[in-house]
């Protein structure tokens, strides 16, 4: 007995197959980030954070089978460029996730965006993609950089202190660090200093510190430049004499090497690993035992990442076809962040809680940063306003 088929049937027939076709097909995932030279500990705990998630996840984002793709950016956005597009073009990636540094979030942010490929940052944040030229394309789960910046500031002022030294790499975020501790201290400014981004002896800028002699230092140096900047910082004896106010120079990627020489340093931050939720407890533990390794900011926001993703797939049933309903399904954050609550603004920001984090020494001899206070509640940048995405 003979089955035939009419046009309808056959185009529906042709649709199931299809569907059940794609509903096999990997998600592909380019996960880009500084994996070489002293930054690379950034790099690694947020590839680390987002790999651990998945796994987490079972290995499926949105009940799809997940395949990572990851790249070394080499803190050079020519190679960042080069890379990224390799992940569009070659690998046909669904999301890109990344990178570390706002210089190379610059260079990749259009071709990524122009490509119809939603970019996805756990850590760089820069203020201008937060206004102007937000995009529909991107979110960021990390924060708009002058928020974390602010906190120091924000601290400063309330604690009465006078005279800060300003100090940050010549860079987007540097200049972006500067500022936002600026937009709530109005004391005195002893001095502004910029460096080149990687430099890692200070011993003019230390100098120039102790001749100074202000009540504070507020200091934004990520990665191997903190490392140094700390230990220099601290042999130079003024760890006794000032308060130490920073973002991402003490944290748990550089605390591995600074050691007792960053014990009661402050940071402001988003998140800490002692912050009390049952899920980031969870993760903390998974990400210790996975790596042997304190979970950093880097780590916790690429976690979330993925659990973003995993929340807007299932919204959609896993697909990434309609462009419009994949960038409305990632809006709604569908997913408990570790860090409690998110949401994101109109610019793909989140608006969110941060703290003054302190250095401190655990039992088992391992550092973290701890809360010492919350700073800012539910808090959006100031730039969002500014985006034409409402």
């Amino acid at each position: 007995m003979y089955r035939v088929f009419t046009p309808l049937a056959a185009i529906a027939a042709l649709a199931l197959v299809t569907s059940t076709v794609n509903a096999q097909d990997k998600l592909k995932i380019g996960v880009i980030a500084t994996l070489s030279g002293p930054p690379a500990v950034l790099g690694q705990q947020l590839r680390n954070g987002f790999q651990l998630a998945v796994k987490d996840l079972g290995g499926k984002l949105g009940g799809r089978e997940v395949e990572i793709i990851v790249q070394d950016d080499e803190l050079k956005p020519d190679i960042a460029v080069t890379k990224v597009k390799a992940l569009l073009e070659r690998d046909k990636v669904d999301f890109v996730v990344g990178p570390v540094f706002s210089n190379v979030l610059q260079a990749i942010f259009k071709p990524v965006t122009d490509a119809g490929i939603v970019l996805i940052s756990p850590n760089a944040g820069t203020s201008n993609f937060a206004g102007k030229e937000c995009n529909a394309n991107f979110f960021v789960t990390s924060y708009q950089n002058d928020q974390a910046f602010g906190v120091a500031g924000k601290y400063a002022q309330d604690a009465g202190l006078k005279k800060v030294f300003l100090i940050a790499p010549n860079y987007q975020a540097g200049r972006d660090a500067l500022a936002g501790f600026k937009s709530f201290f109005k004391g005195e400014i002893a001095d502004e200093v910029f460096v080149p981004l990687g430099q890692l002896d200070y011993s003019a800028e230390l100098s120039k510190i102790a001749t100074a002699k202000p009540d504070a230092i507020y200091v934004f140096l990520p990665g191997g430049m903190g490392i140094n900047f700390v230990k220099q910082f601290r042999q130079a004896g003024l760890a006794d004499k000032l308060v130490f106010l920073s973002a991402f120079t003490v944290d748990e990627s550089t605390l591995p090497a600074q050691q007792d020489a960053a014990l009661g340093f402050f940071a402001g931050a988003n998140w800490a690993p002692n912050l009390d939720t049952p899920q980031n407890k969870k993760f903390v533990a998974g990400y210790e035992k996975e790596f042997n390794a304190v979970p950093a900011t880097y780590a916790f926001q690429a976690y979330d990442a993925a659990l973003l993703i995993d929340g807007a797939l299932k919204l959609t049933k896993g697909s990434t076809a309609d462009k419009k309903a994949l960038q409305a399904a990632l809006q709604k954050a569908n997913f408990t962040s570790l860090r409690g609550g998110f949401k994101f603004n109109t610019n793909h920001y989140p608006i969110q809680d941060f703290y003054l984090v302190k250095v401190a020494k655990r039992a088992d001899g391992k550092f973290q940063t701890e809360i010492a206070k919350k700073v800012f509640s539910n808090d959006a940048d100031i730039h969002a306003k500014d985006c034409p995405m409402k």
